[in-house]
């Protein structure tokens, strides 16, 4: 996104405390998703995926049987940016709508 900058670690941490679950490592917002099985794991990687072709954002995923790390942040800024905080917020929505 044009104007787009790296958040600074404080307001990294701001942003962090209206996201449960999330938490800031290595230059990413990450959080890991729980799931009852493989079905349900894969499942949410495929909604998920929806959702990210729909926001030209990809995060990095790791996918286990039973749970899926999702990792955002933003190359092109070398950091974690507003971009991101928006996407996990939607992530965590996808994840709410999979539970059902």
């Amino acid at each position: 996104m044009e104007g787009e900058r790296a958040y600074t670690d404080s307001e990294i941490e701001v942003q962090l405390s209206e996201l449960a679950g999330w938490s800031f490592r290595h230059g990413a917002i990450e959080r890991t998703y729980a799931f009852r099985d493989y079905h349900d794991t894969i499942a949410f990687v495929n909604a998920l995926a929806w959702m990210v072709h729909s926001e030209d954002h990809h995060p990095d995923l790791q996918v286990g049987y039973n749970r899926c790390a999702v990792r955002w942040n933003t190359h092109s800024v070398g950091g974690v940016s507003e971009n991101d905080f928006v996407c996990a917020a939607k992530s965590d929505a996808v994840f709410a709508r999979a539970l059902g």
